[in-house]
């Protein structure tokens, strides 16, 4: 993703996080930044964000007195209630100043209910904990207080889809995305 922003804006600033070793290695191999940007990957857990937020490498790559752009992608879907994804949310969004964005997808159970239960069922007898979330409750959970973008909450492939050939049905994808503006 980073080279996709540094092509935009080579200036631009990007944290990723994840607490996979594989992940992390990968990173490691990988991440350069365009001259102008950085790049920088942090070892964390999202269930931890004070500590994402303190992290050095956070603070030295992320200038909290611009807008930031958060970005919480297919990883809520593995948060269930219990873990208290909203608090998460909501430290991470405290941080961040007025202007800043909050893009972000989940599963959705609306529109193949029956496939989501059954690879549901399957994480489940591999240890993995997850939340199937209706799109209201997903704009609830992550925009609440935030200034949704158009076209909203909508399934991912339909977020301002690019050219006139044939996308993905409903079902294909389960999932969905949004982005959020903080005031």
């Amino acid at each position: 993703m980073h080279e996709v922003a540094q092509s935009i804006a080579p200036e631009c600033r990007v944290v990723y996080v994840d607490n996979d070793p594989i992940v992390l290695a990968h990173a490691r191999a990988i991440l350069a930044s365009s001259p102008q940007g950085r790049t920088a990957y942090v070892n964390a857990d999202a269930r931890e964000p004070a500590k994402i937020l303190a992290d050095p490498l956070t603070q030295e790559t992320l200038d909290f007195s611009q807008p930031i752009a958060l970005m919480l992608v297919a990883i809520l879907h593995f948060l269930p209630d219990e873990q208290n994804p909203a608090a998460m949310i909501a430290t991470l969004l405290d941080a961040l100043p007025s202007g800043s964005y909050l893009a972000a997808t989940h599963v959705t159970p609306e529109y193949d209910p029956e496939m989501l239960y059954r690879a549901g069922q399957v994480y489940t007898e591999r240890g993995l904990a997850g939340a199937l979330r209706t799109a209201d409750e997903f704009a609830e959970l992550a925009f609440t207080g935030l200034e949704i973008v158009e076209p909203g909450i909508v399934p991912v492939s339909e977020w301002r889809p690019e050219g006139s050939g044939p996308h993905p049905l409903r079902a294909e994808v389960n999932a969905n995305g949004g982005v959020g503006r903080k005031p």
